[in-house]
């Protein structure tokens, strides 16, 4: 009787959990290998993967009775990612590997020629292992460049379960991966639209500066044809650059969602996402029965873009408010609750009306008065207090479209939108809060009214009355005066800045 015991990890959210591999091979007792320890079923059909990578890899499985245990027994194993683990466990419990395999943590689904592939959720499961003081971590040779994105722990690219067994055995040693620093690589610009190929529509290219420099959700109403979508993805190249901390951020949900390049696996420009409006709510949020990120977190530190708002089903967007106020999306399951980071910026994009030309100066529309306030009312009133931002996109005329002149280019924006970003990072220093839409309202307080001048206060008292804005307008309208504010490099906040700011309020019925 052998028992051999090795480490793998497990996915509970976007953290890992250490998972104890144990096999018993036993002799005398009729063949039979058992894998226990709530496996799903792809972790059931290890055995058939293990045995077969085993004997073409120049091994055997003998004829015994094989029990696996992954421990702790109460967590529910799901995936391939055990698959290394119990072929290396079998092989030192048979006695056909002498190994110290007490600090090194292994992952990686096997073929059955023994080569070992992908693995989803590296990243995290190689960080957790350096919080319980890990030092070696196995991983594929494809993930090996993720998992180096973690200091401090030496990481194995392992190519296939033969040349894993003549590493540890000592006759073939395998480098070790290159670290990779955060901050190393590429500073390449945002690689979509430009902000200097956008013919016209210089307002509504403030509105997103403004925008951009506070974190503010914006949405933008127009007709067919007039360039929401657009100016939409050209968002993504006026913000910061990401820094190593928010790369890592990124990085780490898109390892577990499965979306990371082999080669070059630090994700260093900012997400866009860009979702059907026919997507689902568990789509949207994440979901499943081992819960996985949805669009919102994919676009943590990025942004969402909702084109055709109204289209999106109702449930699908009332699940926004939620993480819109927090940050993040709480997934609870009869097993327990997952938390995805949720911090992106909100932009969407409708026509004013069914037909899309209400309000056109070139075509009619042909929408009655009732259609267009039921297609207006399907966005609620409690998801339209968490946009900050309303600017209506008019059809861009010839002589600009035909304007052959360059304008600004998004480099030269985002440059502006950057100094304003350090400027808040400066009042806010390293507490929760990190942009002006995210303030509170003692912040509120603080940061705005105690700053507006004689004028802009008088205006503010004039806006709430004509406007009869709520508390929470009032609140916005002040963050967005803040900003501008800050994009003008003043401490102070003067009429013009507020004015700006409440040009921006909602006009929709």
């Amino acid at each position: 009787m052998a028992l051999a015991k090795v480490l793998s990890c497990a996915l509970v959210g976007l953290d890992g959990e250490l998972v104890e591999v144990e096999v018993d091979s036993s002799r005398g007792q009729l063949p039979s290998f058992t894998i226990v320890g709530l496996p799903d079923t792809a972790v059931q059909e290890a055995k058939d993967r293990v045995r077969t990578a085993i004997r073409n890899s120049g091994g055997q499985v003998k004829a015994e009775r094989i029990v696996v245990n992954l421990a702790p027994a109460d967590l529910r194993k799901e995936g391939p990612t055990y698959d290394l683990a119990i072929a290396v466990a079998l092989l030192m419990s048979s006695g056909q590997l002498v190994a110290d395999t007490g600090a090194a943590v292994f992952l990686g689904e096997l073929s059955l020629d023994g080569a070992v592939r992908h693995t989803q959720g590296v990243l995290p499961m190689t960080a957790l292992a350096r919080e319980r003081g890990i030092t070696t971590v196995y991983a594929p040779e494809e993930d090996a460049a993720e998992a180096a994105l973690v200091e401090g722990v030496t990481v194995i690219p392992v190519p296939s379960l033969r040349a894993l067994a003549l590493h540890l055995s000592g006759d073939r040693p395998i480098s070790a991966q290159r670290p990779v620093p955060a901050d190393e690589g590429d500073e390449r610009d945002f690689d979509g639209t430009d902000f200097q190929d956008i013919r016209g529509q210089e307002h509504v290219k403030r509105a997103l500066e403004v925008a951009a420099a506070g974190g503010h959700n914006l949405l933008m109403s127009g007709p067919p044809g007039s360039g929401k979508t657009l100016m939409a993805r050209a968002l993504p190249g006026i913000l910061p650059r990401l820094t190593p901390a928010e790369s890592l951020e990124v990085t780490k949900v898109c390892s577990v969602a499965g979306r990371l390049a082999g080669k070059s696996p630090l994700v260093r420009q900012r997400p866009f996402r860009a979702p059907h409006h026919t997507i689902s709510h568990a789509g949207l949020v994440g979901g499943g029965s081992q819960p996985r990120p949805g669009e919102i977190s994919l676009a943590h530190r990025g942004v969402l873009f909702l084109d055709e708002l109204p289209e999106f089903g109702q449930t699908v967007l009332e699940v926004l408010r939620q993480p819109l106020e927090d940050r993040i999306v709480s997934i609870s399951r009869a097993r327990g609750t997952v938390v995805f980071p949720a911090n992106f910026m909100l932009v969407g994009a409708m026509n004013p009306c069914p037909c899309g030309y209400a309000g056109d100066a070139v075509r009619a529309c042909t929408c009655p008065p009732a259609a267009t306030n039921r297609y207006q009312r399907r966005l609620s009133g409690p998801l339209l207090d968490r946009i900050d931002i309303f600017v209506d996109v008019p059809r861009v005329e010839y002589e600009k479209l035909a304007d052959m002149r360059p304008g600004e280019s998004s480099s030269t924006v985002r440059a502006r939108v950057e100094e304003a970003r350090s400027v808040q990072a400066a009042r806010f220093g390293h507490g929760r809060t990190s942009t002006n839409a995210e303030m509170t309202a003692t912040e509120v307080r603080t940061h705005c009214q105690a700053h507006l001048d004689d004028e802009a206060g008088q205006l503010m008292r004039l806006a709430m009355q004509q406007f009869s804005l709520s508390a929470r307008a009032f609140h916005r309208t002040l963050k967005i005066a803040r900003t501008v504010a800050d994009l003008a490099g003043k401490d102070r906040i003067s009429a013009a800045h507020l004015a700006e700011a409440i040009q921006y309020r909602r006009r929709m019925t």
